[in-house]
């Protein structure tokens, strides 16, 4: 399960790579990510015109809203990207660059008070006729600021510091000014979603429970089967852009253990490996299918539950838990088949390594079995027999796990063999993939749980949603941990103008997250994907986005 991190919804962190396509291959031991992308780049005039592309998805969305805190989900957000507008794109190199199919232009205007200025794109309108105006960023501005009364956000970030969006020299020029700087503006309003989507609180809540009702992109809704589990795009003749080279993106519902037979019989068209050394495995011998790979933004990590009434309530527990767990033990076990033992665990939240700005902090709870034992006998939590208790309360995690998924049950196994050495017993809970969002993680029905966060280019407001700490509003720190200190960070980070200064922020902040012990980083995501090798411009995108007008088929 991934779960995208970020305020652009759909963008990576930067990695300090050339792009270059690395050579098709589907032979040998292991893969060694090296390239930004390998996409099989072809000139979209040099492919086929038509088709069906079948794509697997782990699940049918709850709420097709992105912005709803049960609509913000990997899925979610890769099925709506094909069909509504952005205002800027991530390319492999880690770029990030205006979207004109929407947006002509983009400035600040003015730095104090911060205003920035966008231009439309004339051409661009909501499938409903409408054209894309500064009304719709006025809605969408009003919807996440988080002072709207009943509108259940995902995210605040960015859109709490706008003090108002108007009209400009005509419909299409937007004035955004804010009331407190931030700086990190080039996130927001990715995706854009129309005002009458954002004009309420019921709508926003409700409305796209279904479906999307208004598309602006190369491809608009097809069908949706919830009970097959099918959702279909297809090629909208009234797109203003380059025009879709497929007929139709069929997205299907494939648990992971059935993704290389599907691949094998032909109901998908390609799926990413992850971690599963068997998806790897199978590919190799799956005819007419290569592997390709890229680096990834993507790491997986432990979650905890440090809600008030949750046995992880206490700080200090928590990072005893977490030295307690070797994630160097389980970043091997995981991904070493696929990556010739060459893979290290997280370091850092907010850049990855390869980046200039990356600092590995993870020596600030480092893996040490004594040192657990000694913390949690200090916090009262002695033997008591095999496990630990006080107060006559068991010290027992409650560590729910997506299933089938063996990846997943594979590091919560070793997860539960590493902290019954300290004495801390791990009970598994196995609830359906379909479910495991909507209804366990993002009501914070756990103790421990695990998924993937996807980094993103701009890592403040990135990452705040997750981080911050908001009486109220969960947004996506699902976990509710946090701290006075963090947030305070945050809104110093959030306005600092200068990259360097900001980046420096960005560190303090991760190296608070490991004191308090917010979550667990484990290792980054094998870039791995398996992909019919008649397929061009789809495979492992690193970085970028995908470009889903440009996909198609080989002559």
């Amino acid at each position: 399960m991934t779960i995208r991190r970020t305020t652009a919804m759909a963008v990576a962190v930067t990695l300090l790579l050339g792009a270059c396509a690395a050579p098709e291959r589907n032979g040998g031991s292991q893969l060694h990510a090296n390239a930004a992308e390998d996409v099989n780049r072809l000139d979209p005039a040099q492919l086929k015109d038509g088709g069906e592309l079948r794509w697997p998805v782990d699940e049918v969305p709850s709420n097709w809203n992105v912005y709803s805190v049960d609509g913000a989900t990997g899925n979610n957000v890769l099925m709506l990207a094909a069909m509504v507008p952005g205002t800027a794109t991530q390319k492999a190199d880690g770029s990030v660059v205006l979207n004109k199919d929407y947006v002509e232009s983009a400035e600040v205007t003015s730095s104090d008070p911060l205003v920035v200025t966008y231009r439309l794109n004339p051409k661009a309108k909501w499938s409903d006729g409408r054209a894309l105006s500064w009304e719709d960023f006025d809605a969408q501005a009003k919807a996440l600021s988080g002072k709207a009364e009943g509108y259940q956000a995902s995210t605040n970030t960015g859109y709490e510091d706008i003090s108002k969006v108007e009209r400009g020299g005509d419909d299409r020029e937007v004035k955004i000014t804010f009331a407190r700087r931030f700086a990190e503006w080039k996130a927001l309003f990715n995706p854009l979603l129309p005002k009458t989507l954002n004009g309420s609180a019921a709508a926003f809540t409700k409305s796209w429970a279904d479906k999307p009702l208004v598309t602006a992109g190369p491809f608009k809704i097809g069908s949706i089967d919830p009970t097959g589990k099918v959702i279909t795009v297809v090629r909208d003749d009234s797109w203003w852009g380059a025009r879709a080279k497929l007929d139709k993106i069929t997205f299907r519902v494939v648990e992971r253990p059935a993704l290389a037979d599907a691949l094998a019989n032909g109901a998908i068209d390609f799926y990413e490996v992850g971690a599963s050394i068997d998806l790897f495995q199978r590919a190799k011998s799956i005819p007419g299918v290569v592997l390709r790979d890229a680096v990834t933004p993507q790491y997986t990590h432990l979650t905890f539950n440090g809600a008030a009434s949750s046995i992880l309530a206490d700080p200090a527990l928590r990072t005893a838990i977490m030295s307690g767990v070797d994630a160097s033990v389980i970043a091997r076990a995981l991904v070493g088949g696929i990556t010739n033992g060459a893979v290290k665990p997280v370091g850092n939240r907010m850049f990855p390594p390869g980046t200039k700005n990356y600092q590995d902090h993870s020596g600030l709870v480092p893996f040490s079995q004594d040192a657990a034992k000694s913390t949690l006998d200090s916090l009262g939590w002695k033997l008591d027999g095999e496990y630990r208790a006080k107060d006559g309360k068991q010290l027992v995690l409650r560590y729910v796990i997506p299933s089938p998924s063996a990846p997943n049950e594979q590091v919560a196994k070793l997860v539960q063999s590493q902290l019954k050495q300290i004495g801390v017993k791990v009970d598994l809970t196995a609830v359906p993939s379909a479910e495991f969002l909507t209804k366990w993680v993002f009501t914070g029905n756990f103790d421990v749980t695990g998924f993937r966060w996807e980094q993103s280019p701009f890592p403040i407001s990135g990452a705040k949603p997750i981080f911050f700490l908001s009486p109220g509003n969960t947004g996506r720190n699902y976990g509710h941990i946090g701290s006075d200190t963090i947030n305070k960070l945050y809104d110093e980070a959030t306005a600092e103008l200068d990259d360097t200064k900001r980046a420096a922020l960005a560190n303090q902040i991760d190296e608070e997250l490991w004191k308090i012990g917010h979550q667990q980083p484990l290792y980054h995501q094998p870039g791995a994907v398996a992909v019919r090798s008649t397929i061009a411009n789809l495979g492992a995108k690193g970085n970028g986005e995908w470009e889903y007008a440009s996909i198609g088929y080989t002559k």
